[in-house]
């Protein structure tokens, strides 16, 4: 099946680098005011999924989904949701971190979210890259990321194991109340490799050449 994108209101500035990303194949979600991306990004929407709070109804061709307005889902995860119930394995979510930290943080929840349930999923914005580690799973860094960092997003995450950076880490353990983990850098001419045993970490790539 092909790979579903959700795009989200959140800004996108750097539409050059995120267009890098897409696929011609892939099923384009657009939840609310994410409808205003698709220029920059070049595609078109072939779902609508949104409340219409911040954007109206531009009643295009093609199937929409009006959201209540009071909800306990936020749209980008009523778009995951009804993604998931349709078939979808592979997720790549764009202008979805931004300005309102609430809604960063609720979309970081949904990429753990997929996880949980077996999903890949991958979420990019003008600086970096985001996804889940889980036991099994080995996240993987190569020079193209001046940075990485690892947060433990639920509980404690155990047996982390760091190897090919700067900082390395054997079957350590990572709190959620101390986040240790935070800007490392693979070896130059190495690929960084993050493994754990129990929980989940966030792994982000970053781009940018500051740290």
């Amino acid at each position: 099946m092909t790979r579903c994108v959700i795009i989200g209101g959140a800004a996108i500035h750097n539409y050059e680098v995120i267009r890098t990303y897409l696929r011609p194949d892939d099923f384009i979600v657009c939840c609310d005011s994410g409808l205003k991306h698709r220029s920059g990004l070049g595609v078109e929407a072939d779902l609508i999924i949104a409340d219409l709070d911040s954007a109206e109804n531009p009643h295009l061709p093609v199937e929409t989904i009006v959201l209540p307005h009071e909800k306990d889902d936020t749209d980008s995860m009523a778009a995951v949701r009804e993604m998931t119930a349709r078939g979808y394995d592979e997720f790549l979510l764009l202008g979805v971190f931004g300005d309102r930290l609430d809604h960063t943080l609720g979309n970081i929840y949904v990429l753990l979210w997929l996880t949980n349930r077996g999903k890949k999923a991958l979420a990019v914005d003008d600086y970096s890259e985001m996804e889940i580690i889980s036991p099994g799973v080995v996240g993987k860094i190569d020079c193209a990321y001046p940075y990485f960092s690892l947060v433990s997003i639920a509980g404690a995450a155990g047996g982390v194991t760091i190897k090919n950076a700067k900082y390395t880490l054997n079957n350590a353990i990572i709190d959620s109340e101390y986040q240790y983990a935070v800007s490392n850098e693979p070896i130059p001419g190495k690929t960084a490799e993050v493994s754990l045993k129990k929980g989940a970490l966030l792994l982000i790539r970053d781009r940018s050449d500051k740290n």
